[in-house]
């Protein structure tokens, strides 16, 4: 069997056979924590396995503890969490908003699902985040038309806030609210403030590739608590009170289940363990990267502390023939799971037509970023010799080319 050296420093050399090569990495596993089956086991042992319950109570009453917000409510999904925002605030058919556009769907979907028209926003180089000189952009042209936006969802990217000072000043002047888009970014501070508390709503998802997971779900975080109680009304297919079935307005199926509010509720207990070893894995990337010039990661903005969800960087098309599928394909070969950056939403077959606003007159920077980025395996629970992995493949790219 084949030994290879993979890292060395001044005392101890690391080896791994080829047989532990082949093992698989995935880009974001979950990783728990030990402590998840006494909060199921509790469910069961209680029979509460409908979607309320002491556990979902609880994992309310934490999260926003943790965060900082008044109350959560605990709901299916975060795509979930953002369309209950969205019918908070009276959104609906003729109705327009802003929204950033490097992100997964689910930032855009509830959009649709109101009936309103969503309009797109470039990112910066700076955090890859909304764009507050494309935001400006876009709130003028919808004041000249007399046709503003009803809310303004801005997406915290990768882990990294957006430039909320800047985001804020300009949705304030123009009398908009903001939905923070923090799936990605739960754990992350922006000036001392958690991720996902700055605008009037916040939203985090715990599906089963984020920081930590409920195996499913997301969480609605606000300091509004009559807004949150509404949230659960319409969640919980807005059943009125009555002593029998009655219902005055559309209602949803969004509420977590107590199983797995318990599965939640263990998880956060290592949510700040779950940043710091993220945090580790970007810094092995960064030092085993630092002397390929062309490759450059995802910047953490001045008095912010990025998650590190995902350790995504860009490649310098100046400086290398090497692309992103180029590397993706070598990773997998190896049995390593990379992924693209996101897909910029305004490109998107499903929202052609809609409008776009561009940070600068060149390429997008969000175009730029989805052309030359890649995210590589980020999750708390990689071990050393996995990652070596990833990083002999990638510097033995830039060694063939």
């Amino acid at each position: 069997m084949k030994i290879l050296p993979i890292e060395q420093n001044k005392q101890t050399s690391i080896f791994i056979s080829s047989v532990e090569k082949k093992e698989r990495v995935f880009l974001s596993s979950p990783h728990m924590t030990g402590n998840e089956m006494k909060y199921i086991h509790e469910a069961f042992e209680t029979n509460w396995i409908a979607p309320i319950g002491p556990n979902v109570d609880k994992f309310e009453e934490e999260l926003a503890a943790y965060v900082g917000t008044t109350g959560g409510a605990a709901l299916s999904s975060g795509t979930a969490a953002i369309h209950l925002a969205l019918r908070l605030l009276e959104i609906g058919s003729g109705d327009r908003v802003f929204c950033s556009s490097l992100t997964f769907v689910a930032s855009a979907n509830p959009i649709l699902y109101t009936g309103a028209e969503p309009v797109f926003i470039d990112s910066e180089e700076e955090t890859w985040n909304m764009s507050p000189i494309a935001l400006r952009k876009a709130f003028a042209a919808a004041d000249k038309e007399g046709h503003l936006p009803k809310a303004v969802i801005v997406v915290n990217l990768y882990g990294q806030s957006a430039k909320m000072d800047e985001l804020m000043a300009i949705c304030n002047e123009y009398n908009v609210p903001v939905i923070e888009d923090a799936a990605e970014s739960l754990g992350s501070l922006y000036k001392g403030r958690k991720s996902g508390t700055i605008g009037e709503f916040g939203i985090y998802s715990f599906n089963g590739n984020k920081i930590i997971t409920a195996s499913s779900g997301g969480m609605l975080v606000a300091n509004d608590l009559n807004a949150l109680e509404k949230a659960r009304f319409l969640g919980s297919q807005a059943k009125d009170p009555a002593p029998y079935y009655k219902h005055h307005e559309v209602g949803y199926n969004y509420r977590m289940s107590n199983v797995l509010a318990g599965i939640g509720r263990a998880q956060l207990e290592a949510i700040d363990d779950r940043v710091k070893a993220r945090r580790k894995v970007y810094e092995r990337y960064a030092e085993g990267f630092k002397d390929i010039p062309a490759i450059r990661f995802q910047p953490e903005l001045e008095e912010t502390y990025s998650n590190r969800w995902l350790s995504v960087f860009t490649l310098d098309p100046e400086l290398t023939s090497l692309t992103p599928e180029i590397i993706k394909s070598a990773l997998e070969a190896e049995s390593i799971e990379s992924r693209n950056v996101w897909n910029p939403l305004h490109q998107q077959e499903l929202f052609k037509g809609t409008q776009f606003f561009a940070h600068g007159d060149g390429e997008a920077v969000s175009d730029n970023i989805f052309r030359h980025g890649l995210c590589l395996p980020s999750g708390s629970n990689m071990t050393v010799y996995q990652q070596m992995r990833v990083i002999e493949v990638v510097k033995g790219l830039f060694l063939q080319h």
